[in-house]
């Protein structure tokens, strides 16, 4: 399994928009091959961060270079303060 985790900043009074936007990108997205969960999730110090798992590196990289993500993509970084912090990992053990 291939993981994505993002750090991402909102703007002051966008949370409850970036919900909604991240729903709604969520049923374009899950109906790629390999898509297995895409979530956003909030800490108890305030902080966001979006976690993505896909079958295989290989059907991230499809579903990211699509042209349904780069419709849905620039809505979501406009809620964005700053660029998100991005780190990827395959999983090592379950």
């Amino acid at each position: 399994m291939f993981v994505m985790i993002a750090d991402i900043q909102l703007k002051e009074g966008v949370e409850d928009d970036f919900k909604n936007w991240f729903a709604e990108s969520n049923k374009v997205l899950c109906n790629f091959p390999g898509f297995i969960s895409r979530k956003f999730l909030k800490s108890s110090d305030g902080t966001y961060r979006i976690l993505v798992e896909h079958e295989s590196k290989e059907t991230f990289i499809k579903m990211h270079q699509s042209p349904e993500h780069e419709k849905v993509h620039p809505t979501g970084h406009s809620f964005m303060s700053a660029d998100p912090q991005r780190k990827t990992y395959e999983v090592a053990a379950e």
